[in-house]
């Protein structure tokens, strides 16, 4: 590496920022505590001059802090896999000088594992998202709470299904529960209306975000694809270009098997854990309605079926092959 590159190692704090400074020849110029703002580590790094690359290990703040300086100060920044970093990491001790110095040197001879730093977009997309999954499982929790008190009570339910128009105006009016279960029963009723009021505000906000969006727009048109699944997938994978194969991809949104091999012995130990439930999760459901309405991977499904595999299992094989075939539509998708 030219000597004149300056390599920059960040260990990200809340308050504070350890900068390491190494030179293209490994030296390590300055190695300092500085203020968490981007100018603060701008004027650290300034005084040595040279062109600059940096690396930050992702977590909670970082990809803002990565791309104030990009857009601010032109640098090259790459965000860190922490989880790769901390398995390189030999020492027993940890401390930030230590770390900010791994950063540098891993990035300065090209072994640092990389994160996508993902555009201020589609970071915007993933908050709305995950927000609005996050007031989703809260609602399936107020219905939970809501059946355990019917089942504690031994309440007598119409012979109707559940949470419909119906069943809701029954439970309202019902005087099967006792005075206490009267009053916590409204005041979960009044928390699910108030759940259900966010959601569809989110919902309403995402639109507007998504409107326009070439990525969601073309996964819409995928039978078996809806709205909600497209913004899923368009704030988590972001572009799938990124991506050097429908592999890779698979890998990411966890649907791959985890090869638990060693020596002669070759074994299978179910998914790999390492990937975003949520999207995971949203594909195994988007599996669920493939195999119900499209022929191909009906066909797949019914041909695993007759030889034995658990219908779980199988529904990962149909998520893990369509996202693989996804990827080849998509790849020359153009989007932001």
């Amino acid at each position: 590496m030219n000597e004149s590159v300056r390599v920059i190692g960040l260990d990200y704090h809340d308050q504070v920022i350890q900068a390491c400074v190494l030179d293209g020849a490994g030296r390590m110029l300055r190695n300092d505590q500085v203020a968490n703002d981007w100018r603060a580590v701008v004027r650290c790094v300034g005084r040595h001059g040279g062109a600059v690359r940096a690396a930050i290990e992702a977590c909670n703040g970082a990809a803002d802090l990565a791309d104030e300086l990009v857009a601010h100060a032109g640098w090259s920044v790459t965000l860190a896999h922490p989880g790769y970093v901390q398995r390189m990491r030999q020492r027993r001790d940890k401390t930030d000088f230590s770390d900010a110095r791994l950063l540098a040197d891993l990035e300065r001879v090209g072994y640092l594992p990389r994160v996508w730093l993902a555009p201020e977009k589609i970071r915007e997309l993933r908050r709305l998202v995950r927000w609005r999954q996050q007031k989703a499982r809260e609602k399936r929790a107020l219905k939970l709470r809501i059946g355990a008190m019917l089942r504690e009570q031994r309440i007598e339910q119409p012979p109707v299904s559940r949470w419909t128009v119906q069943w809701m105006r029954w439970l309202r009016r019902t005087e099967q529960l006792s005075e206490q279960g009267r009053w916590i029963r409204d005041r979960h009723l009044e928390d699910l209306e108030r759940v259900q009021d966010q959601i569809g505000q989110a919902e309403a906000r995402l639109r507007a975000l998504t409107d326009e969006d070439p990525i969601v727009a073309r996964l819409v048109e995928y039978k078996g694809v809806g709205w909600w699944t497209a913004c899923v997938l368009r704030a988590e994978i972001g572009r799938f270009d990124r991506f050097a194969s429908g592999k890779q991809l698979s890998h990411f949104s966890g649907l791959s098997p985890r090869n638990a091999s060693s020596g002669t012995r070759q074994a299978d130990a179910g998914l790999i854990d390492a990937c975003n439930g949520e999207l995971r999760r949203t594909l195994i459901e988007l599996a669920h309605r493939l195999m119900r309405w499209e022929p191909r991977w009906h066909a797949m499904a019914a041909q695993m079926l007759a030889r034995g595999k658990k219908k779980s299992l199988i529904a990962a094989a149909v998520g893990n092959r369509w996202l693989r075939w996804l990827w080849h539509q998509m790849k020359e998708v153009q989007a932001d």
